[in-house]
């Protein structure tokens, strides 16, 4: 049986992967990469190997990807994650693992003048480092979670009545963070070689723009919600004017106008052969969500 090492595992996603694990294979063959062990002491209680170290340092990660066989890397969060993900990389190959998982984004194009061109770059970056190393390599290109809806629509969502967005009539194929999560445990368990050296885009069964996420929304609610699509600069400004960080407005405002280029509506039923189920629907997630509301 392979040993699998999860990074980020006190994070939604590494967290959610590493309880999928435990669920399909014995502790002794999973490990984590942390950088507070504190915050997995469940994890720990558990069985789970808990290596602490952080993308930057390599001593650190040498030492945890000691006899690891799989690599489930999650992406980072810092500015120069495409730095840090090389790092692990090189750490990685240098200890001897054999397959590296990585999780990256579903999209149409890679032009550098995209709308979410800040946040691609990093992520091609990283694809083609992973590439190049000679280590086996899995891209997971995940789609939007549908776990993001709730703080697009808005925390006040239910008082304000509206989806305030710039997305135009863009549909996306969402899928919830834990299907996911699933099919990367399905994956690093896998001991074919019909993952070997893809890339692999991952995302629901179903289109859905986000009128039609208002109208599913009023349903579970018995509210009326309503979809209003701005223009892109005065969506900025009104989140601005509301106190919203210049930042947050900008990364919400690039992802809806991706959203409205039809960036992330690919289905291809990749996701549900790989969990070998039906993902959850963006409904059954929405009355998850809305119907304690």
């Amino acid at each position: 049986m392979s040993k699998i090492l999860v990074t980020g595992a006190t994070g939604h996603l590494g967290a959610a992967v590493t309880n999928f694990l435990l669920q399909k294979t014995d502790a002794s063959n999973i490990s984590i990469l942390v950088r507070d062990p504190a915050k997995a002491e469940g994890f720990k209680t558990k069985g789970v190997n808990i290596h602490v170290g952080d993308y930057d340092n390599s001593e650190a990660l040498l030492k945890a990807f000691d006899g690891v066989d799989k690599l489930y890397l999650v992406s980072g969060l810092a500015h120069n994650r495409g730095e840090q993900h090389e790092n692990v990389i090189n750490a990685a190959k240098k200890a001897g693992v054999k397959q590296i998982l990585y999780t990256s984004f579903q999209r149409k194009t890679e032009a550098s003048d995209s709308p979410i061109g800040f946040i691609a770059e990093s992520h091609l970056y990283t694809e083609n480092v992973l590439k190049a190393s000679g280590v086996i390599y899995t891209i997971l290109q995940h789609g939007l979670y549908a776990d993001i809806i709730p703080m697009f629509a808005g925390a006040h969502l239910l008082q304000s009545k509206a989806i305030y967005l710039p997305a135009g009539e863009g549909k996306t194929a969402f899928a919830t963070r834990e299907d996911f999560a699933e099919t990367g445990a399905n994956i690093l368990l896998d001991e074919t070689d019909k993952f070997d050296n893809q890339s692999i885009e991952l995302a629901g069964s179903e289109a859905i723009s986000w009128a039609d996420i208002a109208a599913m929304i009023s349903k579970v609610t018995g509210e009326t919600i309503s979809y209003v699509n701005p223009p892109v600069s005065e969506f900025v400004e009104t989140l601005t004017k509301a106190g919203a960080p210049a930042e947050m407005a900008g990364l919400v405002a690039g992802f809806s106008q991706a959203i409205g280029q039809g960036e992330f509506e690919g289905t291809n039923g990749i996701l549900e052969n790989i969990l070998r189920r039906k993902p959850a629907t963006v409904e059954e997630y929405l009355k998850g969500v809305y119907g304690k509301a």
